[in-house]
């Protein structure tokens, strides 16, 4: 979000000035017109935080450029003058595209400060470490506001929270938990795990879904392209020339011809719904409950995104569960983080309301949810019974991982097998009926 500075005078003649945040400036002097008229005051300006580039030089040295967030080109002239440099130019920067961070930089960052938080650094020398060695322009400005804020004492939610279009909601409120825990090491370590596993879940869906369709869409195209384009030029000669065609050959040009006729409402019929599917089942909430419902049952992908959303579960379960009361926030996190919104809902509307109004325990709260498998309940039930709950989540995690990550090999290795399977049998039609014109041959006279 962007930021924003509100100079304005009080009823009693006093002058205020207040920063905060907001997603575009109308949203600013929506809320700040809001406050004016509650409060009375009256307002003189808001502004924008802008960037501007500047050169500058400090005695005989080189002359230097750089860039600076700031309200106006006046506040960057005084503080490059406080630190002792002659200002060379001052321009705002017209054109400040933010591009975004990769995932990799994003683990990175919280995989290293949870390796160095635990060699003992502090935490503003471990961000100073990572803004020298960050690559990413704005991964650097994303560290360097962090490292701002945490010294002009802001909490952690405030901190990491502006930053949740680069972290996400989960990493940055995991961070924010961090800042305020007794071992912010763990908390780290936590999150970089998971954000590996999120990473390397949907490179292996990726490789196990995505690529064999784009390959099997890939070959459809290819056969209509020889059955509707390529095989008619050959077979029509033959037709031309009043030669009989044989079944196969005949066939395939008929196809052919209903192709050509039909291939406009052959291609919305198959673009309209699979774009109305898409939507539905990304972008609506009903359509997004749907799916991962019934996902889950699926036949072996099914289990495999079900273990892993409960792996998920149980490895943010064990880095907050405190060990002592309820844990309802921490349920309620865990629930949000399993990437599943079917069973977010049920862990929320079950689970939770049976533990707040009814004074159920989390082992009967989970099972009425209906969506942790067996073996799930019955380590966290080992963990209730044996007072090492926080201990069989991680467990649970480790197994759930170990599990689902061999499972994810074979079904790869299986799906790679059924997309050459119908590579060959494409190519195989293809060779069949391309033989079969190959061997017309025309009447002899007087046959």
């Amino acid at each position: 979000m962007a930021e924003f500075r509100l100079k304005a005078v009080s009823p009693k003649g006093k002058m205020i000035k207040s920063e905060f945040e907001a997603d575009s400036k109308k949203k600013a002097e929506n809320r700040v017109e809001k406050l004016a008229r509650k409060n009375g005051f009256k307002v003189k300006s808001i502004d924008k935080k802008k960037t501007f580039t500047y050169k500058v030089q400090k005695g005989a040295k080189d002359p230097v450029t750089g860039e600076q967030e700031a309200y106006s080109k006046e506040e960057v002239e005084k503080a490059l003058v406080k630190l002792g440099y002659k200002v060379i130019r001052i321009n705002k920067k017209w054109f400040d595209f933010k591009l975004g961070v990769p995932q990799s930089e994003i683990v990175n960052f919280i995989r290293l400060s949870a390796d160095l938080l635990h060699q003992q650094l502090s935490f503003d020398e471990i961000l100073g470490l990572l803004h020298e060695d960050t690559t990413n322009e704005r991964m650097r400005d994303v560290i360097s506001t962090i490292r701002k804020d945490l010294k002009e004492g802001k909490e952690g939610d405030e901190v990491y929270s502006k930053h949740e279009d680069v972290f996400g909601e989960f990493a940055c409120y995991m961070l924010s938990v961090a800042s305020k825990s007794g071992n912010m090491a763990q908390v780290f370590e936590s999150t970089a795990k998971f954000l590996e596993r999120d990473a390397e879940f949907k490179s292996n869906l990726r490789r196990s879904l995505l690529m064999p369709a784009i390959t099997v869409l890939a070959t459809i195209g290819v056969v209509l392209f020889y059955v509707g384009y390529i095989f008619p030029a050959t077979a029509e000669a033959f037709v031309e020339m009043g030669i009989e065609l044989p079944p196969m050959t005949a066939a395939t040009l008929e196809m052919s011809y209903w192709l050509q006729s039909n291939w406009l409402l052959l291609t919305l019929s198959f673009v309209i719904p699979t774009a109305a599917a898409w939507y539905f089942l990304t972008q609506t909430a009903k359509g997004q409950l749907m799916k991962d419902k019934n996902i889950i049952k699926i036949p072996v992908i099914g289990d495999l995104m079900h273990k892993t959303s409960i792996e998920i579960f149980s490895r943010v379960f064990y880095t907050l569960y405190s060990g002592s009361g309820q844990n309802i926030e921490v349920i309620k996190v865990a629930a949000e983080a399993c990437r599943n919104k079917y069973m977010e809902k049920q862990i929320k509307q079950v689970s939770i309301k049976m533990m707040l109004k009814e004074g159920a325990g989390l082992i009967e709260a989970l099972k009425a949810s209906g969506v942790f498998t067996d073996t799930a309940i019955s380590r966290f039930k080992l963990g209730a019974e044996s007072g090492a709950l926080k201990q069989n989540a991680k467990q649970l995690a480790q197994y759930y991982e170990t599990q689902t990550t061999y499972k994810m090999d074979t079904i790869v290795d299986m799906i790679s097998l059924g997309v050459n399977i119908f590579i060959m049998i494409a190519l195989i039609g293809i060779t069949i009926v391309s033989a079969e014109s190959a061997l017309i041959q025309p009447k002899q006279p007087g046959m």
